[in-house]
């Protein structure tokens, strides 16, 4: 069984979040929602980690992660070992950070993408597999500079 995705947003990104959720359900995609649950204002950093740390604790596969513009709490995801989330608002880019960045999160800003791009773009992201080979090596460097 696949493990589920993890979801998380502040109050600029609940909507969206809700409208991937009806998304999700669709595509039989299961998910664990980190909040916000109800949409009151909240924090991106606390919803960014809690959702992050799922991912890195294995419990989930990813993380699809909303705020207003998606920036913050993809700055606030990229803070946390282990994790390489990507702020899209193109289809270009939500694929290719998978198959080169191996990207194990995926932001989108509430204030800045619709409903249906997203789902365009979470598409992509969730069934687009990472290539390996030569980008390894460079996932790799990445990840070392978390240690400095």
């Amino acid at each position: 069984m696949t493990k589920p995705v993890a979801l998380a947003a502040d109050h600029g990104g609940y909507e969206l979040k809700e409208s991937i959720k009806a998304h999700l359900d669709e595509r039989g995609i299961a998910y664990q929602d980190f909040g916000t649950l109800d949409g009151a204002s909240c924090d991106y950093p606390d919803m960014a980690k809690a959702a992050c740390d799922a991912v890195v604790a294995g419990d989930c596969r990813c993380a699809l992660l909303f705020c207003g513009t998606g920036v913050g709490i993809s700055m606030s995801a990229n803070k946390i070992d282990g994790i390489r989330a990507c702020c899209c608002s193109d289809a270009f880019s939500a694929e290719y950070t998978r198959r080169h960045n191996d990207a194990n999160a995926l932001c989108l800003g509430g204030r800045v993408v619709g409903p249906g791009l997203a789902a365009c773009l979470v598409d992509l992201f969730l069934d687009t597999p990472f290539e390996g080979g030569r980008h390894q090596r460079r996932i790799e460097k990445m990840m070392a500079l978390e240690q400095h």
